[in-house]
C-alpha cells in the first residue's frame, strides 16, 4: 500500500487527561482514490468524546482529537469515487472503516467488525499507521463507504447528533420492531433519553419517559412522550409493573435496572444504550418469571445508519441543541458532566479559527 502525503488542518486537541483542548494543527492524508474530503461544517459533542479526552477508557493516544457526529460538504473525491462529489452535504459517524470481509461487515453490520472496526477518533489511520483524528477540526477524509449523505430538508447543526446520538436509539427500538400497539419506556432524558422519546414516538409506539427529575416532565411531554414517571416515586413505579413490551435504558450512572426489569410484560425485552461504569447487579429472577430479556446495544453500521437519516429526512426529525463556539468545548464538557445542556451541545466548526 503506497503511503499517501498528508496536508494541515486546524484542529482542538488534548495534550493529556488532565489537560484542557486547545488550538492544534494536525496532518490528514491526501484523498486516496476512494476517499471524500469533507469540510467539517458542524460537529456535535458525545459524552463520549469526554471520556475519550480524558482517557477515561485508558487507551488514548495524544494528541487526542475526539468528535464523531461531523456533518459538511464534498471538497474533493478521488476518481473512482461513485457515491459523492463534490459540494455535497454529507456525515460521518462514529466509524471510518472496518476490515469489510468478515460476516459481520458483509452484513452490514461493521460497528461489530471481529477484526475491530476504525473508530473516527482512537483507531489506527489505514494508510499512515498513526492515531485516527475525529472531527474537532477543520476537514476530515474518509473512504466513500463510510461517508453519509445527510437529508437537504433537515437543519445541519441540529442533525449532527443524529450520527451517535441518533443511531444508537433507532438501532434497537427498530431492531425491536417497535410501532402502533407496543408500550415503550425511556429511561433517561439526556442526549440519548430525548432521541429515543423522539423515535418511539414517531414509530407509533405509547412512548413512557422515566426521570428522575419532576422538572422534566413539561420537556418530555413537548418532546414526545405520551406520559412521563418520576422514577424515584415507589407508587408511580408500581402503576406501572407488568405493562411494558420494550424498555430502553439510555442513563450511564449507576442505578437499579431491577426497578425498571419489574416493569416488562412476558418476554418484554430491556436495552442498555447507556454505560454505567461498575458492574450492574441483576436479579434473576426478574428475568425469569417472565422470560424478560436484558440486552445491550451499540450504533449501527452504515446501511442502518443511512436508513436512520433518510427516516429523519421524511419525518423532520432533529436533535434538541446548544450551539457552542470551538473555543467554548472545555467549558462544554464541565457543563455535560452536570447535565446542563438540553439535550446536545454542537460546535460550530466555523469559529476554529
Amino acid at each position: 500500500m503506497t503511503k499517501p502525503t498528508c496536508y494541515s488542518t486546524k484542529a482542538y486537541s488534548a495534550a493529556s487527561p488532565s489537560s484542557p483542548l486547545g488550538a492544534a494543527v494536525i496532518e490528514r492524508r491526501n484523498p486516496t482514490p476512494t476517499d471524500v474530503q469533507i469540510k467539517i461544517l458542524y460537529c456535535g459533542v458525545c459524552h463520549s468524546d469526554l471520556h475519550f479526552a480524558r482517557n477515561e477508557w485508558h487507551f488514548t493516544q495524544y494528541p487526542a482529537v475526539p468528535g464523531h457526529e461531523i456533518v459538511g460538504k464534498v471538497t474533493a473525491v478521488g476518481p473512482d469515487v461513485k457515491k459523492f462529489k463534490v459540494g455535497d452535504t454529507v456525515g460521518v459517524g462514529c466509524l471510518v472503516d472496518s476490515c469489510r470481509t468478515c460476516p459481520s461487515c458483509l452484513e452490514g453490520l461493521e460497528q461489530f467488525c471481529d477484526s475491530g472496526m476504525v473508530g473516527t477518533y482512537g483507531g489506527t489511520e489505514k494508510y499512515l499507521g498513526t492515531p485516527t483524528l475525529g472531527g474537532y477540526s477543520q476537514s476530515i477524509v474518509v473512504t466513500e463507504d463510510f461517508v453519509l449523505r445527510m437529508p437537504a430538508n433537515l437543519d445541519l447543526a441540529a442533525a449532527a447528533p443524529l450520527l451517535c446520538a441518533g443511531i444508537t436509539t433507532y438501532s434497537p427500538l427498530r431492531r425491536a420492531k417497535v410501532g402502533p400497539g407496543h408500550k415503550v419506556g425511556i429511561v433517561g432524558l439526556g442526549g440519548l433519553g430525548h432521541m429515543g422519546v423522539k423515535f418511539a414516538k414517531a414509530f407509533g409506539a405509547h412512548v413512557v419517559l422515566f426521570t428522575t427529575s419532576a422538572g422534566k416532565i413539561a420537556d418530555g411531554k413537548r418532546l414526545g412522550a405520551d406520559e412521563v414517571v418520576v422514577s424515584t416515586d415507589p407508587a408511580q413505579m408500581a402503576g406501572q409493573a407488568g405493562t411494558f413490551d420494550f424498555i430502553l435504558d439510555a442513563v450511564s450512572a449507576t442505578h437499579d435496572i431491577n426497578a425498571y426489569l419489574n416493569l416488562l410484560k412476558r418476554d418484554g425485552n430491556l436495552v442498555l444504550v447507556g454505560a454505567p461504569e461498575k458492574p450492574v447487579p441483576v436479579a434473576a429472577f426478574a428475568l425469569l418469571m417472565r422470560r424478560r430479556s436484558l440486552s445491550g446495544s451499540l450504533i449501527g453500521g452504515l446501511p442502518e445508519t443511512q436508513e436512520m437519516l433518510d427516516f429523519c429526512g421524511k419525518h423532520n426529525i432533529t436533535s434538541d441543541i446548544e450551539m457552542i463556539r470551538m473555543d467554548e468545548i472545555n467549558a462544554a464538557y464541565e457543563r455535560m458532566l452536570k447535565s446542563d445542556v438540553k439535550y446536545r451541545f454542537v460546535i460550530d466548526m466555523a469559529t476554529l479559527a
